[in-house]
């Protein structure tokens, strides 16, 4: 199960703070999600602190926001663990 709930930054970024795991279909529950926000061309955020577990698959959708500038923030050290795979894969 993945929590997703919208709010704002100080600075008017939106803010998606996410609880669970992003797994199954939950990683294209997180993407619907971000995609109405970034097609808008609005700055966004997500709230990693609740995230205890990323499949391959959610660690390629985080990557692929990540690459579009969406800011992940309060990783846990084992969510950032997976997330800093990719910089050591090789190519």
């Amino acid at each position: 199960m993945l929590k997703i709930v919208l709010g704002h930054s100080p600075d008017g970024s939106a803010v998606l703070t996410l609880e669970g795991q992003v797994i199954g279909p939950w990683v294209r529950e997180l993407e619907g999600a971000c995609g109405p926000i970034l097609a808008s061309g609005g700055r966004l955020e997500l709230d990693l602190r609740g995230v205890s577990y990323l499949s391959q698959e959610g660690v390629r959708l985080l990557w692929t926001l990540r690459d579009r500038k969406v800011g992940l923030l309060h990783c846990s050290a084992f969510v950032a663990e997976q997330l800093k795979s990719r910089d050591e894969a090789p190519a």
